[in-house]
């Protein structure tokens, strides 16, 4: 008789039955879900301490392997996949050809800057191993652009993105199973990044003015050992920071100065709100992050992040010279577009226009009875009286392809999302005309089904 795969499991020691576990997992012969012996069970057939089994599945948990669920036991952690930006993930009911996607989160093609003269400008001198990591130009305009920002002293990092910003950042400050406390519902990226790191999320809410006190001084009685912050254009929500919130968290947050702080400002030059820091002046572990994504184009795949000194330090152990850091050439390509007077101009004008359509949007939505809320960004986050999943299948049917509110959250026990997250700037008038009348048309239909 074949033995079963939990019978399997060998070791005299906490490494080596993590290690065999771990090889059953790898041999497919433990499937996520499994569930892994009682504690005390295997202790006696391995005939060691029951502690040396607890430990065993102490290092499963911290690596992620496994997933402990109190008296439910330990199972083999089982990672649903998360949906990524971009185009709507389609699940092949009709011609892909055929449905209009209204969830990308894309920029406008049109309304990035042409990179060919800044490309011409960006090719010099040959860079070698050994030269600064950070391109003079870039910095000295960068240190411009972010001291009125940040705390005296910072430190400027370059990083190839945000999403990278903030995966080294975490990864410099924790360990596999420390907490974060994200907001929610959160930017998918952040989620990724976190599971992928093995950190534990803590959902902390969001209302029209960001992150709640109530909810950061939640997550921090919790125990997290990083906060992960949007204070303008939150995304999905397009929710900024207002001033008076921002001095809440900093008081909150005052109590804890060695917490890591990230602002992601991702959306920086394009935001038509003012930026408030819920870094105190006394904090000692921050950082703040500015992709140019959003406004140079994605492929631009660069980030700036001011800090604090001992973080700048360990980030940079990790950014060598010549080996691992951001490629010069984009360094001055992204100095030369954000230093050209015509290419800021062009930059203001787009966060203007994403602005102006979505509020155009908003307001055909009001005219169908839907009420949308614009905040900043190049999103619109619209709540509805009825279930988003069902609307969403709905719009399917009209040949639209839309993201939910589900996508984006991080407690479960809120229930399912009454929200869509639409990206209509690019839409035409006729387009955007039939989408509202769309939605409120899937909005009845799911309001009678429930």
């Amino acid at each position: 008789m074949t033995q079963q795969p939990a019978l399997a499991i060998a070791g005299g020691t906490a490494a080596e039955i993590a290690d065999s576990v771990r090889d059953l997992i790898e041999a497919g012969a433990l499937a996520p879900r499994d569930a892994l012996p009682p504690v005390r069970l295997l202790a006696r057939r391995l005939d060691v301490n029951r502690n040396t089994v607890v430990a065993a599945y102490g290092l499963l948990a911290r690596s992620g392997a496994v997933v402990g669920q109190g008296r439910a036991g330990t199972r083999v952690a089982a990672h649903a996949p998360v949906p990524q930006e971009g185009p709507v993930a389609h699940d092949g009911r009709g011609a892909a050809e055929d449905l209009r996607d209204v969830g990308t989160g894309n920029p406008a093609a049109e309304l990035i800057p042409d990179l060919a003269p800044a490309l011409h400008a960006a090719v010099g001198r040959p860079v070698l191993y050994g030269e600064p990591v950070i391109d003079r130009g870039l910095e000295a305009w960068a240190r411009d652009w972010m001291a009125p920002d940040v705390p005296d002293g910072f430190r400027l990092t370059v990083t190839s993105g945000a999403v990278d910003a903030v995966e080294r950042l975490l990864a410099q400050a924790l360990t596999r199973d420390d907490a974060v406390a994200l907001e929610d519902p959160c930017f998918l990226a952040s989620i990724h990044v976190t599971r992928l790191g093995g950190y534990r999320a803590v959902a902390v809410p969001v209302d029209d003015e960001g992150m709640t006190v109530d909810g950061l001084r939640a997550a921090l009685a919790h125990g997290v050992r990083a906060v992960i912050g949007t204070p303008r254009a939150q995304n999905p929500t397009g929710v900024s920071l207002s001033a008076r919130r921002a001095g809440q968290l900093r008081a909150v947050l005052a109590e804890h100065p060695y917490v890591l702080v990230v602002e992601d400002d991702y959306y920086s030059l394009l935001s038509r709100r003012p930026f408030h820091s819920i870094v105190g002046p006394g904090h000692r572990r921050w950082a703040l992050v500015r992709s140019v994504s959003k406004f140079i184009g994605p492929d631009i795949c660069l980030a700036l992040v001011a800090s604090d000194a001992e973080t700048a330090s360990r980030m940079a152990m990790r950014l060598s010279p010549g080996t691992t850091w951001v490629s010069h050439l984009l360094q001055r390509t992204a100095h030369a577009l954000l230093a050209d007077a015509v290419t800021r101009g062009a930059i203001e004008r787009a966060g203007a226009h994403y602005a102006a359509r979505n509020e155009a949007f908003a307001a055909r939505l009001a005219r169908h009875g839907v009420q949308a809320q614009t905040g900043d960004g190049v999103n619109l986050w619209v709540g509805l009286p009825a279930l988003a999943r069902e609307v969403g299948e709905r719009l399917k049917e009209r040949r639209w392809l839309v993201r939910t509110g589900d996508e984006f959250r991080l407690d479960a026990s809120a229930g399912p999302s009454h929200h869509l997250r639409l990206t209509v700037h690019d839409l035409g008038d006729a387009e955007a005309e039939a989408l509202a009348a769309d939605i409120a048309d899937a909005v009845a239909a799911a309001g009678v089904r429930g």
